[in-house]
Order: C-alpha cells, then sequence, then structure tokens
C-alpha cells in the first residue's frame, strides 16, 4: 500500500484542494502518513500569491528534495496548486528531484498524474487551467473535526492591479446550490459545527450561473442542516454587500455577525491604481449601515500599504480612517511587486524601507485599536467554542468574532472538565491587545 505525505501550504481555499487530493487517493487505495520520511509520495500544495509565501513554497519543496537525497530515495514529489501554475517550467529545471507539477485544475486529477508516473517513470507536467473542475470531491479533512472550509466558488474576475490569482485560478465560477448544500450535510454528518464559506470573492456568488446573487440562498439551505451551529463567511468585496446578505446577518441565528471585508486602501486615487471597484465614500458608507442595521457586528478587513504611487497624505488618509472607524479585526500587508501583473509596472514604486515604516505605524496604530476594543469586551457573556486545553482549568476557544487561525482567541478558565469542540458560556473578566480571558458561567450551548 503506497503511502502518502501532504504539506498544504496557503489559504484556506488551497487547503479545501489539499483535502480533496487525499480523499481521492485514499478512495484508490492510497494510506496518509504523517511523516514526509515515511512516504512513497510526499504532496507538496503550494502558494504563490505574495513573494513570502512562494519563498515559503520554495523551501518546501527543497526540504522534500533534501528528505529525498539523503533519507527516503524511494520517494517521489508531487508540486501542485498556485506556484507550480505559474512556474512550471522553472521548477521542472530547477529542482529535478521533482517527480510531478499539476497547476491549480489538476488536483482532481491527481491519482492519474501518479498513474502516468508509475508507468513512465518521468517528470510529469499538466497546468493548463480548466474550467470546469469537479467540484462534487471526496474530502479527507484536514481540520479539527469541529469546524469545515465550505468552497462555493473558483477562480475570481475581479483583476486587481496588484493580485495575480485571475492567472493562476482562472475566472469566477460558482458552484450549483444543490452540490454546495450537499457537501455541507456531509461536513455537518462528519461533526462540523462551524461551517466557514469561503471563495476568492464570496459575494459575486451566483452572477455567473443565476445571473443574480445568491449567497443570502445558499447561507439560509445551509442553515437548515440541524447540526450545524455556526456560519461564518469570509472575503466579502465591499461593492457586492447587497441588502438581502445583510438582512440574512441580521436575521439569520446561525450566521455569524462576522463581515470580512477586504478594502485594501480608504483612498480614493489608490483604490482606482488598484483597480477596486469601489469608492472611500461607499466603504465608509457600508461600514455606517452594518453598523446600523446589525446589532454586534464585527468587521474584518486587509490593508495594503506602500502600493505604488501612495503619498504620505494618502498614508495619513489610512490612518486617519483606522483612527475614526476603528475596526474590529485588521491586517495589514506590505505591497508584494508580482510580474504579470499591472501594478508591476506602474511608475513611482515605493522603497522597501518607507513600507516597512509606513507598515509599523499602521500596525502599532491598530494595535491600541484592538487593545481597546478589547477592553469594551469586559464584563459581557459570549458563547465560546473551545478548541484545545492549555494547562490545567484553562483552555482555548473562540467567539464569534474569532476566525479560526487570522483572530484572536479566548482563554477560559473552568473547574468543570470542558468538552473540546463544544461551545459553553463565558463570561469575559481580562483583556489582552488581540485576545481575551474569562470563566464559564454556563453549561454547553
Amino acid at each position: 500500500m503506497k503511502k502518502i505525505y501532504m504539506h498544504s501550504l496557503g489559504c484556506s481555499k488551497n487547503l479545501v484542494d489539499s483535502e480533496n487530493m487525499l480523499g481521492i487517493l485514499t478512495k484508490k487505495g492510497y494510506k496518509v502518513t504523517d511523516y514526509a520520511d515515511k512516504a512513497d509520495y510526499i504532496i507538496i500544495n503550494t502558494c504563490s500569491f505574495i513573494n513570502d509565501a512562494q519563498q515559503e513554497s520554495v523551501n518546501a519543496i527543497i526540504s522534500a528534495a533534501d528528505i529525498k537525497n539523503n533519507v527516503n530515495k524511494k520517494a517521489k514529489i508531487v508540486v501542485t496548486g498556485c506556484l507550480s501554475q505559474r512556474f512550471g517550467e522553472e521548477l521542472a529545471k530547477e529542482i529535478p528531484e521533482v517527480d510531478v507539477i499539476i497547476g491549480t485544475s489538476g488536483f482532481e486529477k491527481i491519482d492519474e498524474y501518479i498513474d502516468e508516473y508509475e508507468k513512465k517513470k518521468e517528470l510529469v507536467v499538466d497546468t493548463k487551467i480548466e474550467l470546469d473542475i469537479d467540484m462534487d470531491l471526496p474530502r479527507n479533512p484536514l481540520t479539527s473535526k469541529w469546524y469545515a472550509y465550505l468552497k462555493i466558488a473558483e477562480g475570481c474576475s475581479n483583476n486587481c492591479t496588484y493580485c495575480v490569482i485571475p492567472q493562476l485560478r482562472g475566472p469566477y465560477k460558482s458552484r450549483k446550490i444543490e452540490s454546495i448544500v450537499e457537501e455541507a450535510k456531509s461536513l455537518a454528518k462528519n461533526g462540523a459545527k462551524e461551517i466557514i464559506i469561503i471563495a476568492q470573492d464570496t459575494s459575486k456568488y451566483g452572477l455567473d450561473i443565476y445571473n443574480e446573487r445568491k449567497l443570502h440562498e445558499v447561507i439560509q439551505k445551509v442553515s437548515e442542516i440541524e447540526e450545524v451551529q455556526w456560519i461564518r463567511v469570509h472575503y466579502l468585496y465591499p461593492e457586492d454587500i447587497y441588502d438581502e446578505l445583510i438582512d440574512e446577518f441580521k436575521n439569520n441565528p446561525k450566521l455569524l455577525k462576522y463581515f470580512d471585508i477586504p478594502m485594501q486602501h480608504i483612498n480614493d486615487r489608490i483604490l482606482k491604481r488598484m483597480n477596486r471597484n469601489t469608492s472611500s465614500k461607499e466603504i465608509k458608507g457600508l461600514i455606517e449601515k452594518i453598523r446600523k442595521e446589525v446589532e454586534g457586528a464585527v468587521i474584518r478587513t486587509s490593508l495594503i500599504t506602500g502600493f505604488p504611487g501612495e503619498t504620505e497624505e494618502e498614508h495619513e488618509e489610512l490612518k486617519q480612517f483606522l483612527l475614526k472607524y476603528k475596526l474590529d479585526r485588521v491586517g495589514i500587508f506590505k505591497y508584494s511587486r508580482e510580474e504579470n501583473t499591472p501594478a508591476y509596472k506602474l511608475p513611482d514604486q515605493i522603497d522597501e524601507e518607507v513600507m516597512e515604516q509606513r507598515h509599523n505605524e499602521l500596525m502599532e496604530l491598530q494595535l491600541g485599536i484592538s487593545y481597546e476594543n478589547s477592553l469594551s469586551k469586559i464584563g459581557r457573556t459570549y458563547d465560546v467554542l473551545i478548541e484545545e486545553k492549555d494547562v490545567e482549568n484553562i483552555y482555548v476557544g473562540r467567539t464569534y468574532m474569532d476566525s479560526i487561525e487570522i483572530d484572536g482567541c479566548v482563554y477560559v478558565t473552568s473547574d468543570e472538565e470542558l468538552v473540546i469542540g463544544n461551545i459553553y458560556k463565558v463570561n469575559i473578566n481580562d483583556a489582552l491587545e488581540y485576545d481575551l480571558i474569562g470563566d464559564v458561567v454556563d453549561g454547553l450551548v
């Protein structure tokens, strides 16, 4: 029985692809191992979104090559995902230890590519983008059983000038609602209490196949699944957040009031240079509308500092925006200059030293805002999903305000033994910059 080892890098969408590959291969009789040096096939599902992600992916491939050369000479290396799609030929030349190179669409045929390699015993490469990806695929979960990602679309058609994703994943393609719901039922049956709906841009769901936005309908259908307790949505582009969706956040008790809205900047000139289909006025109006209509709404965003041509005045405008609107969760990224993107050729590229300074200023500013927001939670009671035991009587969990791995957590004290994966009522009695501290005050939710 052949053994496979999976190293999944990058975003949650990539993670779902990795789970699909494992599902396909285990169905074919392969056995999963946690040890690369024991595997017949080391699979590395790569990311190529920004320079740091590319380097992490390359390092993972080099580590696998080292294992193949020095520890497990029978191992074969399979490289999949965005780095393969973008630099497949270069990988084949620069790292000859790699045996199979598959682009972003080929993951659904990974068993066929491995079979091809077994027959030919020579490098197999396929980096064509196939738009009709089968999205009804088996999955072997790589996450804890109480939560799961549910991918509702593939690709992206936004064509932001800094982003290479449309070139790597193809244009936006929604799944059929029936397919999504069936997978959600399967995930719930396997123990997922929290379903995290993802796509490159979830708010555009349905426009390509139904000619109208239907994300709210997906949420409604998933919320009808009895075992599902929490539904979280990621990546809602501001220009496509519509009234029926806001109403769903307002009225659906299973839909967490967590708005993940990548804004990227607040200055109109920079937004236009980024090819973002929104404006400063529209973004601010949306924030105010959400806060007015959805009680307890938490807003998370991502911002890019140091975009080509960004002036000190525009940087200051971004700082003032953060000070005024005090967003709950903010990820701040330095602009990454990516080849074959329109922004790569823009004049007035910002020096790394200036980018670093602006990044530090924004991070320091947001740190104070986050601490202020955390302090405001003291005395309140929240539902907390317990995820691990830290030390005796201390557990670590998340509220609706915290998405897995990217936000803060809650340190929970309890004299009673808590069940990992269950949700408890917790009263907050202290706060850190990004995390909360509290005591269990009630039993299971």
